[in-house]
């Protein structure tokens, strides 16, 4: 009897082929067949090189320290190991929904015993009566045979939603390897501000040291006197600014990090000047790009869950059909309970036919192709989303080149007024004023130098992380 309880278990899991799921067509994306043209972009050279997804952050990042900072958020940072952890949860989830399709085979051993009051004692003469029963069993409950694919359309659908999570993880490590480069640079342009306020006070103190010599010995006025400490002072509050700036910028890449950060690697930190990445990032074509970026790939994989979804929602119409059987021993004494003749067994088929549930079950339906209908949107705004960030970036990319090189030469046309202005005052020809603001031009045409570099930098990275770049 247990061979033919397993073979009618095995029987039902192979008519289990029916599937009410929906055939799955992946929407058309909504966006052009190729980048934005214009004047803020610059052609991109064709290259058969890799593409960004292909290209590791350590070929892209070639600075030591960077690279060490990057290693170590992707060690220690806990958004990263969440999205790990999430993975491990949908696996399990998975398994539970894949364990469903098979039986589940219990062993089990048992004692009853019972007492008959003499009134309902059926025995000559009549007596109470206490009788004992052992038994011993392997049993399958409630195998559902899946005939119209309810279990399958759950277990597809929890498929799908593992492999999300999976890809989730990518797109956070993409993020986060951003994220690192982002805060560097920032640090990076913020300590080479903080270098330039310092020079540009140091200046400024010789320059009062100067007119106030002057001014004791009758030359000049104490107009000059005050505006050239205002000047100074001007400089003081802005180096402190930059002191604390410095400090947030440490914070914020010790959080990034996930750990305290090692002074000697911050030691080794050269300056803003010396960083580099790769010269050049292929882009390819928007077809070639956006599908093989991991949250586009998420979004598709939960719309496919949402659509498995419904095929488990459309097999609820149809009946359910259970198996329930055991196979075993029993007996009264449990010294012989495995003796011939005390095999036991049972075999219980079950039928369900959903006749009125007061529309739970098309309620049901209509909230999963809802559902996969949300799916569909956010699937296509995924892809609108990704598209934009890439043509902001090459828009950056084609235009922060030039306006650093425009911004470089507004620094060098304040220097020579300066220089000029300065002479001036020094032979008496212009007032002290004159000086001041050539000096805060220059001052702040120097700041906007360095923004933009930082910015220019800054946005290569950007480009590399839309075009899916920061995998391991």
């Amino acid at each position: 009897m247990m061979k033919k309880l397993f073979l009618a278990a095995g029987a039902a899991a192979l008519l289990s082929g029916c599937s009410l799921i929906p055939d799955y067509t992946r929407p058309e994306a909504p966006v052009a067949p190729s980048w934005p043209e214009g004047a803020a972009y610059k052609a991109e050279a064709k290259s058969d090189t890799a593409q960004a997804p292909d290209i590791g952050w350590r070929q892209f990042f070639v600075d030591p320290t960077l690279q060490k900072l990057i290693g170590q958020a992707l060690d220690n940072n806990r958004d990263l190991r969440v999205a790990a952890l999430n993975i491990e949860v949908a696996r399990a989830t998975y398994r539970v929904s894949e364990a469903a399709l098979l039986p589940q085979v219990d062993a089990g051993v048992s004692e009853t015993i019972s007492r008959t009051p003499k009134q309902l004692s059926t025995s000559v003469p009549q007596q109470a009566l206490t009788t004992r029963r052992y038994s011993a069993n392997l049993g399958v409950t409630a195998f559902e045979i899946d005939l119209f694919g309810r279990l399958r359309s759950q277990e597809e659908a929890a498929l799908n939603r593992f492999l999300s999570t999976e890809q989730a993880r990518e797109s956070t490590q993409i993020s986060l390897v951003a994220e690192v480069a982002n805060a560097y640079l920032t640090w990076l342009g913020d300590r080479k501000l903080l270098t330039l306020t310092e020079e540009t006070l140091a200046t400024r103190e010789k320059s009062l040291n100067l007119i106030e010599r002057s001014f004791e010995r009758g030359i000049g006025s104490q107009l000059d006197v005050a505006q050239a400490r205002s000047a100074v002072e001007t400089a003081r509050v802005s180096r402190i600014a930059y002191q604390r700036q410095v400090a947030q910028d440490l914070n914020a890449l010790t959080l990034l990090v996930g750990a305290p950060l090692d002074a000697a690697t911050l030691a080794g930190a050269g300056d803003l000047d010396a960083v580099r990445f790769v010269a050049e990032v292929p882009v390819g074509l928007p077809s070639e790009v956006l599908l093989r970026r991991p949250d586009i790939a998420q979004a598709e994989l939960t719309l496919k869950a949402a659509n498995a979804d419904i095929g488990a929602a459309r097999a609820a119409f149809f009946p359910t059909i259970s198996l329930t059987g055991s196979f075993g021993t029993s007996s009264k004494t449990l010294g012989n309970l495995f003796e011939s003749g005390s095999g036991a067994w049972s075999f219980a088929p079950q039928a369900t036919m959903p006749l009125f549930d007061a529309g739970r079950n098309q309620a049901n339906l209509d909230s999963a192709k809802a559902s996969r209908d949300i799916a569909v949107a956010q699937y296509e705004k995924s892809i609108q989303s990704a598209f934009r960030e890439v043509s902001d970036a090459l828009a950056a990319k084609g235009t922060l080149g030039d306006q650093r090189n425009a911004q470089g030469a507004l620094v060098d046309a304040n220097q020579t007024s300066y220089r000029l202005s300065q002479a001036r005052y020094d032979r008496g020809i212009d007032s002290y004023l004159t000086v001041l603001d050539s000096q805060r031009s220059l001052y702040s045409a120097q700041q906007e130098l360095v923004s933009i570099q930082v910015s220019q930098l800054s946005n290569l990275v950007t480009l590399y992380k839309v075009l899916g770049g920061g995998r391991s």
